[in-house]
């Protein structure tokens, strides 16, 4: 995204100075200066009708990412917020100093296949990670470059699959940040790519049998815009190395219509597992024999009332992580040729905090979260406690995983002051040594966290962890982001980060509630966020703004709201609520139109947690009665930045493109309502860092400015 002159375009914008001369207009750091005319939307009269009720859609032209249209709305969209965020006189050091302290070798933990070492790798500022290996302790070599997919690094690695032997990998591609994947195959030993490519591939692992083939999965691709048109029935592929794409064999999905599939053969390639699903919650289970000639399917679980995954298997015995009976999970055991939910066998009961599981070594690790945070404790295959995992501090710790005869194993730690390190950890004794810790120029001792609980407005307890530099004076003066999610069993856990650090360095207060909706407290806290209680959810975060206020931490006039996808959902829904609580609003990538959102992409999936316009009239209204493209009223509504991006086929472009014409149509306060939509970008996975560092410098001088509060040069 470049930046446009300061122009008058007829349609555009006009922006009117006060009686300040051109010199002295520059140096300011308020935004109350300036008055916006935005771009004209035009208002169209499309109706719907639900429940007898007609509402009207007048913005649902834009819902056409294909129509000229629309592209010319984009552009004039962001010429008008470019000239506005140009405009901001510390926008340059802002950047530049973000990408000062992003410029640090970045090296992830490596893993071995076949006869190989692989890391990534990033020397700083590349737009995508390296991939490399080393034999031995050789040297390292180059292994894939994605920063040589595309010239502006806007097409990503999305995920690679080794073959048991390590010979063979399938990797995927995504273009422009979209879900819809390609798919290359190559001879690992000689970096050749040895077949077509497969296309159209969507919300797919990969996972080999032998040197064969693997099994994959995908939609049909839809009619009309493969960006926003509905996805709906997914299936799993075999592919067999050697055969066109068109000859793949379907292996579930055409008989038994589900939108989400996926397959996995377990590590001595003897069980194909196969997961099926209709929402983001719930699942059904089914496992084939591959030893078997022709393999028939087999139920594990029947029903998605619950979630339950396969991670492990000893022989014929096959290791479970359900929420059955116990909505904080626990492991079962079962045998695959009578694996049904009448024989499973608790191998690791339920406890009071939220448990997760990984594997290596021949040994499980359960790491649970206790109010966010992580503790580990390992197991052996028999059920016999070894230990509990000694971590670096409080934070947030995981092993990646690693096969069953690898004593050698690797975990991150990190937290909101802590840039992630790893740590090295032998199995067997338990030993552990740091491995790898990042060269970040930021002092963590200047810097504390600091978790709370607090109130909601039913009474309910929810944690909130709040950082900022040590000796902050509580005087309600202070820069706050007040960050959210609350949905989909996602848990925020503590971790680093650049963006923030430099929002700290400014004086900044980042403040996470681990809101209802969530994971942190198990299937109970995300069952209280979802459907008909989803309100709970907005009120969880509209009382950590007023718990930050009440303290002195920050004030209405110094606190920003942020949140993207279900997050920008969280803020679109608190800042049409409680306008005045707020000064700025960071809505990204949101769900935002809550009649329709269901209508595109995979969005039928969410129903879970949303419910849907066409389920019963009381959904609808309630609904209705949240939605915020729905809700924008004529208002005085606090400075707002939508962020989105045109290849966004997760949450649509056009829910943001609805909300800001709303806004920008209603908005009777000084503050500026504006859209920043990113060109040959999706909804966040695979982004290069160059616009990563674009837009998080635009996002976070936005609230600055709008604050009134002046940039602080750093001269280290």
């Amino acid at each position: 995204m470049y930046k446009f002159p300061i122009v008058i375009l007829i349609g555009s914008i006009i922006i009117v100075g006060c009686s300040k001369t051109k010199e002295m207009a520059s140096k300011d750091t308020s935004a109350t200066q300036t008055r916006i005319l935005y771009p004209k939307t035009e208002m169209g009269n499309t109706f719907d009708k639900y429940f007898g009720m007609d509402v009207l859609d007048p913005y649902r032209w834009l819902e056409d990412d294909k129509s000229e249209k629309t592209k010319d709305w984009v552009n004039r969209q962001n010429q008008t917020t470019n000239a506005y965020l140009s405009k901001i006189p510390y926008r340059d050091e802002w950047k530049n100093r973000l990408e000062k302290l992003w410029n640090y070798e970045k090296i992830s933990a490596p893993f071995n296949e076949g006869q190989y070492t692989y890391f990534f790798k990033n020397d700083g500022l590349q737009n995508q990670s390296v991939m490399y290996r080393r034999k031995g302790n050789g040297d390292p070599e180059l292994f894939l470059n994605p920063n040589t997919f595309s010239k502006d690094g806007t097409t990503s690695l999305a995920g690679i699959n080794f073959s048991k032997d390590g010979t063979l990998a399938a990797y995927q591609i995504s273009e422009g940040g979209s879900d819809w994947r390609k798919v290359i195959v190559m001879d690992a030993n000689s970096k050749r790519i040895i077949e077509d490519t497969l296309i159209d591939v969507k919300f797919s692992g990969l996972s080999w049998k032998g040197n064969d083939g693997f099994y994959y999965s995908s939609y049909e691709k839809p009619n009309g815009s493969e960006l926003s048109a509905k996805t709906d029935q997914h299936r799993l592929f075999y592919h067999k190395l050697g055969t066109k794409q068109s000859a793949d064999k379907v292996i579930f999905g055409d008989e038994i219509k589900r939108r989400y599939v996926g397959g996995t053969v377990s590590e001595d390639e003897k069980y194909l597992i196969i997961s099926a699903a209709n929402a983001t919650s719930g699942n059904e289970l089914y496992l084939m024999d591959l030893s078997q000639s022709n393999p028939k399917l087999v139920t594990i679980q029947d029903n998605m009332d619950n979630d339950t995954e396969y991670f492990y298997n000893v022989g014929s015995e096959l290791f479970l992580i359900t929420n059955v009976d116990a909505p904080n999970k626990r492991i079962v055991t079962v045998d695959a040729g009578q694996p049904s939910k009448s024989n499973w066998k608790t191998f690791l009961g339920e406890s009071e905090n939220v448990l997760n599981v990984s594997t290596g070594g021949g040994y499980i690790f359960a790491n649970y979260m206790k109010d966010a945070l992580s503790y580990i404790k390992q197991y052996d295959a028999k059920g016999k406690f070894i230990r509990d995992i000694k971590l670096p501090g409080v934070g947030t710790a995981g092993f990646g995983g690693s096969k069953k005869e690898e004593k050698e194993m690797y975990f991150t730690f990190t937290n909101y002051t802590t840039p992630s390190s790893i740590f090295k950890y032998n199995a067997d004794s338990g030993e552990s040594s740091l491995y790898i810790k990042p060269n970040v120029n930021f002092d963590s001792d200047k810097y504390t966290s600091k978790q709370v609980f607090y109130t909601s407005k039913d009474g309910t307890k929810v944690p909130m962890i709040i950082t900022h530099k040590k000796g902050l004076k509580l005087n309600g003066k202070n820069p706050t982001i007040l960050y959210g999610y609350g949905g989909f069993n996602i848990s925020l856990t503590p971790a680093f980060s650049i963006s923030n650090a430099v929002w700290m360095e400014q004086g900044g207060i980042y403040a996470v509630p681990n809101l209802r909706g969530g994971g942190e407290y198990g299937k109970a806290w995300h069952d209280a966020g979802t459907q008909m209680k989803k309100q709970n959810v907005f009120d969880d975060f509209i009382s950590a703004a007023e718990y930050l206020i009440q303290n002195k931490y920050t004030s209405s006039q110094y606190l920003a709201i942020s949140g993207g996808s279900n997050g920008g959902l969280l803020v679109g829904a608190c800042m049409t609520q409680r306008p005045e609580l707020f000064k700025v609003a960071l809505p990204a990538v949101g769900v935002l139109d809550m009649l329709r959102y269901h209508t595109f992409t995979a969005g039928a999936g969410w129903a879970y947690d949303y419910g849907t316009s066409e389920q019963s009239q009381e959904m609808f209204e309630y609904l209705w009665n949240y939605s915020p493209v729905h809700n924008v009223k004529n208002a005085a509504y606090p400075a707002t930045l939508v962020t989105t991006a045109d290849h966004d086929d997760r949450v649509v472009p056009a829910h943001s493109f609805k909300f800001i014409s709303e806004l920008q149509k209603k908005q009777e306060g000084p503050n500026p309502v504006l859209i920043r939509i990113e060109k040959s970008a999706g909804h966040g996975a695979g982004k290069p860092t160059s616009k990563i560092i674009e837009e998080v410098t635009d996002r976070y001088c936005f609230a600055l400015y709008n604050m009134g509060i002046p940039y602080k040069p750093i001269t280290k």
